[in-house]
């Protein structure tokens, strides 16, 4: 048979399983054809280590089609009119035209391939936090060697207050993370801090401007869920 056609070559160079038995008996057993690809192999490999990421997704069919009509891959050339004339035309040699489609086709197809890859990373990065308020929480006299930091923040999901609880802080109960109206006329409990870091969802209709104070207290394990009058820190939060 003769050489592989340039266009599958192409697309081989860009890993995709698109050749026949017969085609791929040739290549094995051309030096031609397995230099093309390698080449092109090349250049495939240049154009995504431009972008580091771990794993590529298959560019759509829609963007094989927009290459596709961009190169006019799918367009069949005109029959060639027959004329008599007293000479034969030139021999002209079509390698380096040959080789300069097919490095057009290999980076293009790389590019979107990894162009691909960036919109999905940009699509799966962390959604921005933004942090709206903090606070130093300090020790009460029955847990002197306690004390204790808190942070407000702000992402796609809803706001969130991160507590750490530093010291000697440990003590028969449990502890629990309040927010605590300035006035001292109301609490709304947000979870129990278990370890020394925690962090609790913030709900929606609790203003920190009217709930501004963080308290984290210790509990009995008796049942009631009202606030114990233990507190082991305390502090006010402050706008970033």
């Amino acid at each position: 048979m003769s050489h592989v056609d340039p266009e599958l070559l192409a697309l081989l160079a860009l890993g995709e399983e698109v050749a026949s038995d017969e085609e791929r008996d040739h290549i094995a057993s051309c030096p031609e054809c397995r230099a093309e690809i390698a080449e092109l192999s090349s250049t495939v490999l240049v154009a995504k280590s431009a972008l580091d990421v771990p794993a590529l997704e298959s560019p759509s069919p829609r963007v094989w089609e927009g290459i596709s009509a961009t190169l006019g891959l799918q367009e069949q050339p005109p029959a060639a009119s027959v004329s008599p004339g007293p000479a034969a035309a030139p021999v002209v040699d079509l390698a380096p035209r040959r080789r300069r489609r097919l490095a057009t086709i290999v980076s293009l197809a790389a590019a979107a391939a990894v162009a691909v890859a960036g919109v999905s990373v940009w699509l799966t990065r962390p959604a921005p936090v933004q942090v709206l308020a903090s606070a130093e929480l300090d020790a009460f006299p029955a847990w002197p060697d306690a004390s204790g930091s808190a942070t407000v923040e702000e992402s796609a999901d809803g706001r969130s207050l991160t507590v750490d609880l530093a010291g000697d802080a440990s003590g028969d109960g449990y502890r629990e993370v309040w927010l605590i109206a300035a006035d001292g006329s109301g609490l709304v409990s947000l979870g129990v801090l278990e370890g020394d870091h925690g962090t609790f969802a913030v709900p929606q209709g609790v203003d920190l401007a009217d709930y501004p104070v963080v308290d984290v207290s210790e509990e009995p394990y008796d049942g009631d869920p009202e606030h114990s009058g233990d507190s082991i820190v305390r502090g006010t939060l402050e706008d970033a």
